[in-house]
């Protein structure tokens, strides 16, 4: 029931609007006025973003995987972090320092044994070579040019092929990928200078945007203070229709249910005043008829009682029929007209004409009530325009500037060296491209060797009488073993240099940048002498690189990430709750004071649900049976029965006669005037019906839409205003800048030359099988200088001949 007591209080809305009026003035500032702005308010403020230029992607490349797995093998150790700062700390004088000697050790220990493992191919090729070619040249090691033949020789000759076979593709496929990586790597060092000036010019278009994006937002903040001021001065209007709006949505429903109700109420009041005289009218012409039909009866049984009735007893029974004891009558419809007369005493119309009267005086009334505090309002929005005016001159954009200078001067060094860079490259890459031509060409040698050998080779032909091609197959398996030994431990070398740059470039550098470790590294307090990233940026606030390289990948604005908020109290500076006070205070000392309306009082309410029950407890089925039970009365079946008693009879003819003529007259009074009476009863009580059956849902559709709009306009409201630094330099370029260096860097330059010297090695790695097998191979195609036979000559002792002694 407490619902029902609710009354139309406005303060809250009220101020909820004034509210708005402060909020409305800085629109702009925030960036974005209140959802539920005027239609003469100023549009949403929407800042243009600048257009950036594409950024290199991420290509990890066709052998990043293997590279990396294998880096992560030799280095599984995490960032060096303190490591590196004690480095720095004492500028790299660590000769003395036994204990940082020994951290970098076991930091570098993956790499210092395959640096070993790197040694020693390089010492032991060229010394196994040149062992071998003197061993060869004293007639040992292969080189007696002579081969056994036995059984399993074939059986060899074909393992060894497959094994020199299989080598050979391993190293040529090693070989492939330093053609792909040499060629990947060339093309992102081309590509480097085009890709870091995009992103240079990126940088410089952010920061050109920053300072127009305020100048924006300040020159908004302007022309909002202006639409306000102008805005004042139409207060009336203004405020009252956003009253009436807000009033609007819920008082609508309520003075229409109210207004139905009452037409309602209304309706039955007509209909019950029409049932009543009806009644009223029926009763009295039933009253009438019971008094004829008595009174017939009495002389029909006289006359049948009459001994001059022949056979007349039997229609004594017909007496029993002959009756009109039958009476309307509606229960409860006492307290239904009651009820109604209840309703309609409280006049349920002049209180829907007393709300719209409300409604309508509200614009009238804010005007009057506002029309002193205008002035002072006015001069208060011009100093907050002034103090609007001063943002700019406290935001740090002369630092922006300085930054903005630095990336020029980069860019004019990236022009001025570009073409330097490239002749660089190409030296590199021609020097690449030998390195692979010269592994190419052993794995050429071997490819032919491998096809002349068995081509040019029969199986019936001695060692010493092989044909010249196979001859030939032989000689360039043992050219590719002579040039495997002759350049092997030089690009091992080669190997060694590019893995201890490229391994410890990706293990120290690319991996924790990726991470995000680097940054954090960066971050170290005292790492860089005088370094204060806040204070080279005239900020008040401790910066760290870590905290604008998150902010700006998730393109956070400037304000927020720069912390520019310690620089600016741009919350104190531009906030509702101060620009408003004073407003505020002159809105509260001339209070816009709108008069209590009630449109359902408690007592009302109540006659209401009583007028609902009332008519919901007026059974009209009962009535409409009863009506329907007057109407089934037939007085001409008796009166035909008279007839022919009468035509039987001598003595009492006349009185049966007469008598059933009455009965007939009865009937005719009944259907002529009673009948027709029951029918405009009988839709009376219809249309009761129809309307009760409704009146239930239309009081509760009523109390609802009351209780509702009440609800509403006891609640008060409040307006949330937003930040002007949720569009003004939004930071992403910023993040896509340290990507973008990332991946020319790392993902392009380091991958693909941590590819290259992997391949190398690679190749350099299963040369050492190939030299075995190409050898070994080699011996069963050459052409043999010492046949078999020859050599297994043995020596036979002279075994004297018998002779037969004289006597």
């Amino acid at each position: 029931m407490g619902a029902y007591r609710r009354v139309w209080r406005l303060g809250g809305c009220v101020g909820a609007v004034l509210a708005w009026i402060g909020a409305l003035f800085l629109g702009s500032s925030l960036a974005q006025p209140p959802a539920d702005s005027c239609p003469t308010g100023v549009t949403p403020l929407n800042l243009s973003q600048p257009q950036y230029q594409s950024v290199p992607g991420a290509d990890t490349g066709f052998m990043s995987g293997v590279v990396q797995s294998f880096l992560h093998t030799v280095q599984p150790n995490p960032f060096p972090k303190d490591l590196l700062v004690k480095l720095l700390e004492e500028n790299g004088n660590i000769y003395n320092d036994d204990k940082t000697i020994k951290e970098i050790l076991l930091y570098e220990v993956g790499f210092l044994v395959c640096a070993a493992i790197g040694i020693v191919y390089i010492i032991l090729m060229p010394l196994v070579g040149f062992c071998l070619a003197c061993c060869r040249c004293c007639g040992h090691c292969g080189g007696h040019m002579y081969q056994k033949q036995t059984k399993a020789v074939h059986c060899h000759r074909r393992g060894f092929y497959w094994a020199t076979l299989l080598t050979t593709l391993v190293i040529l496929s090693g070989n492939i990928c330093m053609f792909f990586s040499n060629q990947f790597l060339k093309g992102s060092v081309e590509d480097s200078s085009v890709e870091l000036n995009n992103t240079l010019d990126n940088l410089q278009t952010y920061l050109t945007a920053v300072p127009q994006q305020i100048d924006s937002v300040l020159v908004g903040s302007n022309e909002t203070v202006d639409e306000v001021t102008r805005s004042l001065n139409n207060i009336g209007n203004l405020l009252g229709k956003e009253i009436q709006r807000r009033l609007e949505g819920p008082l609508k429903p309520a003075l229409q249910s109210v207004r139905d109700i009452a037409n309602v109420v209304n309706s039955t009041s007509v209909l019950l005043v029409r049932l009543d005289s009806t009644l009223t009218q029926v009763r009295s012409d039933v009253s009438v008829v019971q008094a004829n039909v008595s009174s017939v009866r009495d002389r029909i049984n006289s006359t049948l009682r009459n001994p001059n009735c022949t056979a007349c007893s039997a229609y004594q029974s017909e007496l029993q029929k002959l009756t009109f004891a039958t009476t309307i009558a509606v229960p409860s419809l006492s307290e239904l007209q009651s009820a109604v007369n209840n309703v309609t005493k409280a006049d349920l119309n002049s209180k829907v004409k007393e709300g719209e009267d409300f409604f309508a005086s509200i614009p009238q009334k804010v005007t009057n009530d506002t029309k002193d505090v205008v002035q002072n309002v006015t001069q208060q929005l011009e100093d907050i325009k002034r103090q609007i005016s001063e943002v700019k001159g406290n935001i740090p954009v002369s630092a922006l500037r300085n930054i903005s200078d630095t990336l020029g001067e980069a860019q004019r060094y990236i022009g001025m060296y570009s073409q330097q860079s490239e002749r660089v490259e190409m030296i590199r890459w021609g020097v690449c491209i030998i390195l692979s031509c010269s592994v190419l060409l052993v794995v050429v040698c071997n490819l032919l060797g491998l096809f002349l050998g068995p081509v040019g080779l029969s199986s019936k032909d001695e060692p010493t009488e092989r044909s010249s091609t196979a001859d030939c197959g032989g000689t360039f398996l043992m050219a590719g073993a002579g040039l495997s030994f002759l350049f092997s431990w030089l690009f091992m070398l080669v190997v060694l240099v590019l893995f201890i740059l490229g391994g410890n470039v990706y293990t120290l550098i690319c991996q924790p940048w990726r991470s995000g470790q680097l940054l954090q590294f960066a971050d170290t307090p005292g790492l860089i002498q005088g370094f204060n990233l806040g204070k080279t940026l005239g900020l008040k606030s401790n910066l760290t690189l870590t905290e604008v390289y998150n902010d700006c990948e998730k393109n956070r604005p400037l304000w927020t990430t720069l912390h520019l908020y310690d620089l600016i109290d741009l919350n104190a500076l531009l906030n509702v709750s101060k620009y408003t006070e004073e407003i505020q205070q002159h809105f509260n000392r001339n209070e816009i004071k709108l008069s209590t309306v009630t449109l359902l009082t408690r007592d009302i309410r109540n006659q209401l649900q009583s007028f609902s029950d009332k008519a919901h407890d007026v059974d009209f089925s009962s009535v409409t049976q009863q009506i329907n039970n007057i109407s089934s009365i037939d007085l001409i079946e008796t009166a035909d029965r008279l007839d022919q008693l009468a035509a039987a009879q001598t003595g009492v003819k006349l009185e049966l006669t007469r008598e059933a003529t009455d009965l007939r007259e009865i009937q005719f009074y009944i259907n002529t005037a009673i009948i027709p009476q029951l029918t405009h009863l009988n839709s009376t009580i219809d249309a009761l019906g129809v309307i009760a059956s409704h009146i239930d849902r239309t009081v509760g559709d009523v109390l609802r839409e009351v209780g509702t709009a009440q609800d509403f306009l006891n609640t008060n409201t409040s307006q949330i205003v937003k930040a002007i630094t949720q569009q003004v330099g939004l930071c992403g370029p910023v993040a896509e800048a340290m990507d973008s260096a990332e991946v020319i860097v790392c993902s392009n330059m380091v991958q693909s030359l941590n590819a290259f010297w992997f391949s190398l090695g690679w190749c350099m790695i299963f040369l050492v099988p190939s030299i075995v097998f190409s050898i070994k191979l080699a011996k069963f195609y050459r052409r043999m200088k010492h046949s078999d036979n020859y050599d297994n000559h043995i020596a036979m002792s002279i075994i004297p001949r018998a002779q037969v002694q004289p006597y």
